[in-house]
């Protein structure tokens, strides 16, 4: 493996520093890119295809991209939702280059995919997924993971997010998804859960969503999939933004479960400011929100800042730094009451409200992150990558019974060199060091850390492109033995007419993490009890995909796709002389089904709509896996593309789970998901005003056990911008 390794890194350098030495002068070309209206489209990709440069257009729709040899150009411009352009400039010092783009709802031109790990033009071999920026402003969401759960084949089960089945729900402890904020990963270092609240949804341009294993390029907790948000870079010229928002949430829908006399409500605010110039800018976020919750001792009051700056140290070397810190003080509503644990009011139980004894309980939750990026482009063929990263979580559970908390760090570094030695192909290789710690009242004190190294070639051969990679991970435990894993990946894409055939087999793997190996706490009445034996999770992960156009107004994208895994890490109920919860290695399993989503536009310029089908089995049957998962979207524009006025609905079914954990030791009480959202916007140029009804049939239900979702929600948002 390691001779591999040193001959796929040679395979790079050697092209490589030939095409870093070869003579001749650099330029630069600026332009912008707009539609038919004149309107500039932000987050545009503009590059050379084939080679190692391409830049993003900012909010106005202008681009700068360096350096570029002296002579003739090919660029191409593309856009989600547009048709990609190309152009022909000839560079002397500098040269422009401008393009309109022609409005088309589907195309899903992959831009940066998962933070430029795969090339930027072309389809990848895997299924990906995007939520666009239009996505998350008309849908008003205060949180990330709002915009995530109407993606096609996801669904996120408090907090936690499964992709095609491969999480189900442990309270708080794994992810067995990949969270990365342009490219750094965010996984948190004690419990390898995800904080969504960390970035405020108004700074995300984009997210880009992995299905299936990816483990070859990114490694520990790729498990299942890879979630990136790609945030808005920082324009030049001086820029401000203002965003409000404020609802209500509706009555329990029987008098019988009323819990207090008044309405609960919410509201927030964020405040953005930046200025930057070609050479150098920076941006600081500082928000708000409060919250009385839905439910019994549910109050909730989140605070926010953020910032990110860029600096072109050179036309050839780019420096990206970001930041944020957060804090959430929230009383917990923990699991509903039962007959005889509150006024239950003769009720056999009572969804709204919590048990008396624990009244009181709250956790205070702080985290933050930095993080420094370089990006330096040798040449048009290679370029190189180094990023360093610290993410840091605290958090303190203030119980009747006991006071728990935990402060754990994550420190990360990777380098990575890029390379296009012709045309035809791309090699990428990098290493990868992580080190985690935790000091902890419920986990001790432990570390944890990773290293690896990576390498992926794609390579044309004739319409086909063809890609294979792998990567090697060392983990250590407190600085004991090493484990060695091994992911290896490989995939095709193929254009078929119209259409495009895809099919990528890979191996994945998660890490046990400290809290799962060392927790030791009590839940749901259980004491859980730590397993430092645990063996990390692998699969190999399997998808035979096709997208094709049909009769000119849908986009059909389909995929079947096999999970062979084996180690699955679950909770388990021991009953020996106590029953006891604990977090073992299930020996197998089999998760396989269908995945398909149609966009369509019967309406050009008018009606976008899309609907997606999620069928799931799994061989044993495993816990909060809905076999049928189905969303459908639609969006209506009266005065067509670019009228201020927009209708919006999405409607979410997911049948009900068959199996749960603890059944017969918890309330099993649960039925299928029936949740409609409606939504309308109004934006005139700086002004934008939405209103979002979310559960709008107030349907009463739930996805982990005796703990209710959310209610009808009505918000009203307000932004201005400068």
């Amino acid at each position: 493996m390691h001779r591999a390794l040193i001959a796929l890194a040679l395979a790079v350098l050697v092209p490589a520093t030939a095409a870093a030495q070869a003579p001749g002068a650099r330029g630069v070309v600026r332009g912008e890119v707009h539609d038919r209206h004149g309107t500039p489209i932000r987050g545009a990709v503009v590059g050379v295809p084939g080679t190692t440069l391409y830049t993003f257009t900012d909010a106005a729709g202008r681009f700068r991209l360096s350096p570029l040899s002296a002579g003739e150009a090919h660029l191409r411009a593309a856009a989600i939702g547009y048709s990609p352009a190309t152009a022909t400039v000839t560079i002397v010092d500098s040269a422009r280059a401008d393009f309109t783009l022609d409005a088309s709802p589907l195309q899903l031109t992959p831009l940066d995919v998962v933070s430029s790990k795969v090339p930027q033009f072309g389809e990848p071999a895997t299924s990906v997924a995007q939520v666009t920026e239009e996505e998350i402003a008309r849908r008003a969401v205060n949180t990330v993971d709002e915009a995530v759960d109407k993606a096609a084949g996801v669904q996120i089960l408090n907090g936690q997010i499964n992709i095609r089945g491969s999480t189900g729900y442990v309270q708080g402890l794994n992810s067995r998804v990949l969270l990365l904020v342009d490219g750094v990963p965010m996984n948190e270092g004690d419990r390898g859960g995800i904080n969504w609240d960390l970035i405020p949804s108004d700074q995300i341009e984009r997210v880009d969503i992995l299905k299936g294993a990816g483990s070859s390029q990114y490694g520990s907790a790729a498990f299942g999939g890879v979630v990136n948000l790609t945030t808005r870079d920082v324009p030049s010229g001086i820029h401000a933004r203002m965003r409000f928002t404020g609802g209500a949430y509706a009555d329990p829908p029987h008098a019988e479960w009323r819990f207090r006399n008044s309405t609960g409500l919410h509201d927030g605010v964020d405040v953005t400011g930046s200025y930057g110039t070609e050479l150098a800018a920076g941006r600081l976020s500082v928000g708000a929100r409060h919250s009385d919750g839905y439910r019994e001792q549910d109050e909730r009051d989140h605070w926010q800042l953020s910032g990110k700056g860029r600096w072109q140290a050179s036309p050839r070397t780019r420096l990206d730094v970001s930041g944020a810190w957060a804090v959430d003080q929230y009383q917990v509503p923990l699991s509903w009451c039962s007959r005889g644990q509150c006024d239950d009011r003769g009720q056999v139980f009572q969804p709204f409200k919590i048990d008396t004894t624990e009244r009181g309980a709250r956790t205070d939750s702080r985290k933050g992150y930095l993080s420094a990026q370089l990006r330096t482009v040798t040449s048009d063929r290679f370029a190189w990558q180094a990023r360093g990263s610290w993410l840091r979580t605290h958090f303190a559970d203030y119980r009747r019974s006991a006071n728990e908390s935990s402060v754990a760090n994550r420190y990360g570094l990777e380098v990575r060199a890029e390379a296009h030695p012709d045309a035809e192909r791309t090699v990428l290789v990098g290493g990868e060091a992580t080190l985690s710690d935790v000091v902890s009242d419920i986990f001790g004190t432990h570390s944890q850390s990773e290293f690896a190294a990576y390498g992926e070639s794609g390579q044309r051969a004739g319409p086909a492109r063809l890609t294979a990679g792998a990567r090697l991970d060392y983990l250590a435990v407190d600085a004991g033995s090493l484990t060695a894993v091994v992911s290896p990946r490989v995939g095709a894409t193929i254009p078929l007419g119209a259409g495009t055939l895809r099919a990528s087999v890979g191996r994945g793997f998660r890490a046990p993490t400290m809290a799962e190996r060392f927790v030791h706490t009590f839940a749901l009445g259980f004491e859980v009890v730590p397993n430092p034996t645990l063996r990390p999770e692998t699969g190999w992960s399997m998808e035979l995909g096709h997208t094709t156009p049909v009769l000119g107004v849908v986009r059909l994208d389909a995929a079947l796709f096999w999970t062979e895994a084996r180690d699955l890490i679950e909770p388990i109920l021991v009953v020996d002389t106590t029953p006891e919860i604990q977090l073992q290695n299930v020996t197998r399993a089999r998760i396989a089904g269908l995945d398909a989503t149609l966009l369509a536009a019967p309406i050009p310029d008018h009606l976008t709509a899309s609907v997606a089908y999620q069928y799931l089995d799994t061989r044993p049957l495993l816990a909060f896996r809905p076999r049928h998962l189905f969303t459908v979207a639609a969006d209506y524009a009266p005065g067509g593309t670019g009228s201020p006025w927009s209708l919006g609905a999405d409607f979410r079914f997911a049948s009900r789970p068959e199996k749960i954990e603890l059944e017969g030791y918890v309330d099993a009480r649960r039925v299928s998901v029936r949740v409609l959202d409606l939504r309308t916007s109004w934006v005139a140029g700086p002004l934008e005003v939405r209103l979002l009804v979310a559960n709008a049939l107030n349907y009463v239900y739930n996805l982990v056990p005796e703990t209710l979702e959310p209610v009808r929600t009505i918000s009203v948002t307000a932004a201005w911008s400068y």
